[in-house]
């Protein structure tokens, strides 16, 4: 089991770390561990936010991590006061298969992650559409 801690990750400019701080360990199953990036927004409410949960299915079989991620867009209105405006939203579901082998769960970790963060994944993203 992995220890909560703060996440660094790039911004979009490829070199500036952004640092997303852990705000609340999980407390066991279903209970969610959170970050947030705290350079981002005027106030909490404002900041995105990183939650995870993990869970086993009935039989125990199965491992589940479930989370998403969000990024909020905030305006300042007529009347002086910030509001959220938009949310872009990024859900993740994992699915572990508890029978498979730690070599073979790794390489899942690993590479499923790395396919996420490449230029391709992010491209799409910010397109907004599939590869064609």
């Amino acid at each position: 089991m992995a220890d909560m801690a703060p996440i660094t990750v790039k911004k979009n400019d490829g070199t500036t770390d952004q640092i997303w701080t852990n705000v609340q360990a999980s407390g066991g199953d279903r209970s969610p561990a959170t970050w947030r990036n705290t350079s981002v927004g005027t106030a909490p409410t404002f900041h995105p936010e990183m939650n995870m949960t993990s869970r086993p299915n009935a039989e125990k079989t199965v491992r589940r991590i479930e989370g998403t991620v969000d990024w909020k867009q905030s305006a300042v209105g007529t009347d002086g006061i910030t509001r959220k405006v938009n949310v872009a939203l990024f859900k993740f579901d994992v699915v572990l298969p508890q029978g498979m082998p730690s070599v073979d769960l790794n390489e899942f970790a690993s590479q499923s992650t790395n396919l996420i963060a490449s230029v391709l994944f992010k491209d799409s993203l910010k397109a907004g559409f599939a590869p064609q």
